[in-house]
């Protein structure tokens, strides 16, 4: 069985008593800050009047902003309760600057520190947000306290404590099966459909990486020893965005520093990975998305020429893989190979426009959602959410923040970081974030109940099951996900050249 990483060392400024929570839970010691942060930061100067902080939370969803210096390190922190304590005091006092009323010297954490680190410093000191800064004070991220109370639902801590101490496929194959469990209880506690999803690519992703672990340890028994270089499992799709649904399939690949000779290794450790996630209950991928197929499995400088392949030759069957790719996460093994991965993908994709228009188009054949009498497209009954509202608004989301240079690989974030670069508009962001929720919310409560009457779950709703004003909602948010194409070609259109990454 493969050895368990040590504990991490706790720091004596951030001393609390976590016997309890050593016992109940590990998820504060196996994540870190920059998994459950928020990114890209909302930012503002501290000449800049109250008011206009306040129009940024309320237009932005959120209850701070970060106040920079001149040298966009990290100065303050306004939050909703300094705006109150500050019009409390004198109602016409909006007109003040920022630093008339934020907090100063602001607490930060950085984005590798571990989550009960986090959770220490947020009960020592009292507070509800957290920033998260680079090594040299520059803000990258915001961690809340009502993110971190969300994803630590009793029952998704559980799950996350048994994977790390699952020693066989079939064990994890039983903490997988408990998923539809959890996210019914985490529906039942008002979190959101989009941050359930969110919880379950978390989960998986703990499940990959186990997996991971697991094929180490048998690569081991088996007498072929250590990893001949270093190296990085990455998971793909929706689990590299972190919107997992309950239909899933095994979309990963693997990423060396190894020569050719080393690939025999890998190829065996892949096989063995693969073969433990689906004994884990995520099913080989139809396409051969994954580690052990030759295509998903390749160095460093094998990805990269890959990457450039793709981006000089944009044929469909090339971007069928690369859009896919796109959306990796690292699961376990060296990070760093999927940071330097990421740079050279981002910047590549941002230099090519062909390319760019190329993933674009795949919006282009998406029919509409409706029929021309208005009514839902179904087939006996049901009308497939992925292919008509899901779809455009993820490529969209992948292409734009390429185009713009972003490095997020979530949807949200992606829409979000787009937007705040000039690439449309802050409500063109918002419509499409939001149509997205309406549109998970009514896959994965359709997924729960076709699984409670013992169906297998799938992308396809019933429109049926919804009341007249939930398929109002999801009227309207399949009409702004068909609007997508329009929109994703004025924002290649406006990209200024200093854009690209």
């Amino acid at each position: 069985m493969a050895a368990l990483p040590p504990p991490i060392a706790r720091h004596p400024g951030d001393a609390m008593d976590t016997s309890a929570l050593e016992r109940l839970d590990s998820f504060p010691y196996r994540h870190r800050v920059g998994e459950l942060m928020t990114s890209p930061v909302v930012t503002i100067g501290p000449d800049r009047p109250v008011a206009e902080a306040t129009r940024l939370m309320n237009d932005r969803y959120i209850s701070s902003v970060i106040v920079l210096d001149a040298d966009g390190r990290l100065r303050g922190i306004l939050t909703e309760r300094d705006v109150l304590r500050l019009v409390a005091a004198a109602p016409d006092r909006l007109a003040d600057p920022v630093s008339a009323a934020m907090t100063t010297p602001v607490h930060a954490i950085e984005t590798d520190a571990p989550i009960y680190r986090a959770l220490a410093r947020m009960a020592r000191l009292g507070v509800r947000h957290l920033p998260v800064v680079d090594h040299d004070n520059h803000p990258v991220g915001m961690l809340t306290s009502g993110a971190l109370l969300k994803l630590r639902a009793s029952l998704a801590l559980t799950l996350g404590d048994e994977i790390a101490l699952a020693d066989d496929g079939r064990t994890l194959r039983a903490i997988h099966d408990r998923l539809p469990t959890l996210v019914r209880a985490l529906r039942g506690e008002d979190v959101s459909a989009t941050q359930a999803s969110s919880v379950v690519a978390g989960i998986g992703r703990d499940l990959a990486a186990r997996a991971g672990e697991l094929a180490l340890a048998e690569m081991k028994s088996a007498g072929q020893g250590e990893p001949p270089a270093p190296w990085c499992l990455l998971v793909l799709g929706s689990a590299g965005r972190g919107e997992s649904l309950l239909a899933p399939d095994q979309d990963n690949a693997l990423v060396h520093e190894g020569g050719p000779g080393d690939d025999a290794w890998f190829a065996a450790f892949a096989e063995r990975f693969n073969r433990l996630l689906d004994e884990a209950g995520v099913p080989y991928c139809n396409g051969g998305v994954m580690a052990k197929n030759p295509s998903y499995r390749h160095s460093l400088a094998g990805w990269q020429a890959q990457i450039d392949s793709w981006i000089a030759r944009p044929q469909p069957e090339a971007l069928l893989g690369a859009d896919i790719f796109y959306d990796f996460a690292a699961a376990l093994g060296t990070r760093r190979l999927a940071g330097v991965l990421r740079q050279h993908a981002t910047h590549a994709a941002g230099h090519s426009p062909t390319f760019l228009y190329q993933l674009a188009a795949a919006c282009d054949d998406v029919p509409r959602a409706t029929d021309l009498l208005g009514r839902l497209r179904t087939r006996e009954g049901r009308i497939d959410l992925k292919r008509y509202g899901l779809f455009p608004i993820v490529t969209a989301a992948r292409v734009v923040a390429l185009a713009w240079g972003s490095t997020a690989t979530a949807t949200d974030a992606r829409l979000a970081d787009a937007a705040a670069k000039g690439a449309f508009p802050d409500d063109a962001a918002r419509s499409l974030i939001d149509a997205r929720g309406v549109i998970v919310e009514a896959i994965l409560d359709q997924q729960l109940e076709d699984i409670a009457a013992g169906r297998i779950p799938d992308n396809r709703v019933d429109p049926r099951r919804l009341g007249r004003r939930a398929t109002s909602r999801l009227r309207e948010a399949l009409a702004t996900s068909a609007a997508t194409p329009e929109l994703v070609h004025v924002a290649l259109s406006n990209r200024p050249i200093a854009s690209a990454p």
